[in-house]
């Protein structure tokens, strides 16, 4: 199935997991900019090597590098048919970077997800996750920053993305399956 979706979602929301879940419904790939990092520095490619200066002094690939690597991503073979960014745009200027690249293929999104969640339920899980895993660093301070970022940055994208129409909010915080299935409905619609 052809689609060209966009997940958002607060940090512990879940968003990772419902990529790949909904990517494998509708057999395409999901795409995490995370992991689109990884590989550029994995291969040394000339991208990977800039972006590699910034992440290991902790600060934000630019968007120009970003934006580049999105681009070379969704050009690849899997992604002509459709797919799932998970982590990108984060900003007004990634969406017009976006908007620009499909413009350039010739297509557009079908829907922008965003995973609504409680924040004090996703503190509650984070913190549940970040003992299990032993991220000493993910306090309850630190989570409640994240999210306050999140929703700070994401606002001008949500409002952007509902007044296009695309933007389908979705109960983050049910069982994975829950959202799963409550994600497929809100795109049936």
């Amino acid at each position: 199935m052809s689609a060209h979706l966009v997940m958002l979602g607060p940090p512990g929301a879940g968003k990772g997991t419902q990529a790949a879940r909904l990517a494998n419904h509708l057999g395409i790939p999901a795409i995490s900019t995370g992991d689109i990092f990884r590989t550029h520095v994995a291969e040394h490619t000339g991208l990977g090597v800039i972006a590699r200066r910034y992440m290991e002094a902790g600060e934000y690939v630019p968007d120009q590098i970003t934006n580049a690597m999105v681009r070379d991503r969704l050009a690849r073979k899997d992604a002509l048919e459709g797919f799932i960014l998970d982590g990108y745009p984060r900003t007004l200027e990634q969406v017009e970077a976006l908007d620009g690249m499909l413009k350039d293929q010739d297509r557009g999104l079908d829907a922008v997800i965003e995973l609504v969640a409680n924040h004090d339920e996703v503190v509650e899980r984070m913190l549940k996750r970040a003992a299990v895993q032993g991220r000493m660093d993910d306090t309850e301070v630190v989570i409640r920053r994240r999210l306050e970022v999140y929703a700070e940055q994401t606002e001008p994208l949500t409002r952007v993305y509902g007044e296009r129409g695309l933007l389908v909010q979705v109960d983050g915080m049910g069982s994975v399956d829950e959202v799963t299935e409550h994600m497929l409905a809100a795109l049936a619609e």
